[in-house]
């Protein structure tokens, strides 16, 4: 597929030259070593694959590389709670367009870390404009509904949005509405770079599903194996019970 000359990110590349030791983490992860370069293509671009295969560990590093704080938040933001990040970010390449307004990296799991120092920024450095940009304290609220308010909120037209499993905190039918929030966001400009086990999310039928199980191949939404599996279990769940506990 050509490359959509309105996309922010179009393009991220390993410069494989300059790593001294594929042996070393995080280069001998086979989804690293076997790297070179990735096109986008699509507005909404989608990383799937199993447990360990890198899809955090990617997705952090093109959020760093980008100048995001590897715990999420904006641009704007610059804080540490624990050094877990890779050296991936010093490697890859990052070739954008200049018309994004704004970027954010959403990760799950330390989207706490992230509502802590908003909090501590509007406490302890009275950066007030932070509540009404982001909707209020988002520890206020369930870490669902936190979650969909930093989207309505802080997410703006033409901005790039990375993802890192942002299912883990929605229900099924909150999962829906970020898709109808993502939908409204793409025809405003935006881009969305998400790695998920969502059979919700990747269904999106505007968005390309990168399996990094096989190397960033792509895939169509019913050859993966999140729709597989899901369907394969409901489809008939007592009896893949008898299957799986014999």
């Amino acid at each position: 597929m050509a490359i959509d000359s309105k996309l922010i990110l179009r393009r991220i590349s390993l410069d494989r030259d300059r790593i001294e030791d594929f042996s070393s983490y995080p280069f001998n992860i086979e989804i690293v070593s076997n790297f070179h370069e990735l096109n986008f293509s699509s507005p909404v671009t989608f990383f799937v694959g199993e447990n360990g295969v890198g899809k955090s560990t990617f997705i952090e590093a093109i959020a760093v590389s980008l100048g995001l704080p590897p715990e999420g938040g904006s641009q704007n933001f610059n804080y540490e709670t624990r050094n877990t990040t890779s050296d991936l970010s010093n490697y890859l390449r990052v070739s954008t367009y200049s018309r994004c307004k704004t970027k954010f990296f959403l990760r799950a799991e330390s989207f706490y870390n992230f509502s802590s120092e908003m909090d501590r920024l509007v406490q302890e450095d009275g950066f007030i404009e932070l509540n009404s940009v982001y909707g209020g304290s988002l520890h206020e609220c369930s870490h669902g509904e936190a979650f969909l308010n930093l989207v309505k909120n802080r997410f703006i037209d033409h901005g790039l949005y990375i993802l890192d499993e942002p299912e883990a905190a929605l229900s099924p039918q909150r999962q829906l509405s970020l898709l109808i929030l993502i939908d409204e966001l793409v025809k405003e400009g935006c881009q969305f770079i998400i790695a998920t086990h969502s059979p919700i999310l990747i269904s999106y039928r505007n968005g390309e599903i990168l399996d990094l199980d096989n190397n960033f191949k792509k895939v169509e939404y019913k050859d993966t194996d999140i729709y597989r599996t899901y369907k394969l279990y409901l489809d008939n769940p007592l009896g893949m019970q008898d299957k799986l506990f014999e």
